[in-house]
């Protein structure tokens, strides 16, 4: 796999100062390129629907809220903040993808649902979505994927307990 050109000078800095432990450099510049090539393989695939990441998040969300859900849930379940989500709402909502109602059991809030041309982009776009995300893994055995899994959790481990760029 080709780094991307700021970890290729990075790791040639490293490698020219001696520092220790360059293959572990080089396997988190790998996973980081990786990381970016299928962020940006997903935005070129959601752009066209005119959604962001964070858009077609919200719409998966909805979809599986038959009664909808209020923002601030939405905010939480998404991992972003109530003015983020505000943002994404209205968007959402200017493509007729999105409405807000008022929440049966307190007027003063707020529940959003998706309108029937949201329930079906969502639907036809999570298909597809599913289907590109099984892809990218579709060359690994059942023992890779588990091994992969595997070595995945244990770097995070030591994310996890703050270990990262300590020596063992």
């Amino acid at each position: 796999m080709d780094l991307e050109q700021k970890y290729q000078a990075l790791l040639g800095e490293a490698q020219r100062r001696g520092l220790p432990d360059v293959d572990g450099i080089r396997l988190c510049f790998q996973a980081l390129s990786l990381t970016a090539a299928i962020d940006r393989d997903c935005a070129s695939r959601l752009a066209p629907h005119g959604l962001s990441e964070g858009r077609f998040v919200l719409l998966f969300l909805l979809d599986s809220a038959r009664g909808g859900l209020a923002p601030n849930v939405l905010a939480e379940q998404a991992g972003v903040t109530r003015a983020t989500v505000t943002g994404l709402l209205d968007g959402l909502e200017r493509d007729a993808l999105v409405e807000r109602h008022a929440d049966p059991g307190d007027r003063r809030a707020l529940r959003i649902r998706l309108t029937a041309k949201g329930s079906l982009m969502a639907r036809r776009l999570f298909d597809e979505h599913s289907r590109w995300i099984a892809g990218l893994f579709g060359k690994l055995s059942t023992d890779e994927r588990g091994q992969l899994a595997a070595l995945l959790a244990k770097v995070a481990d030591n994310l996890d307990a703050g270990n990262a760029g300590r020596a063992a």
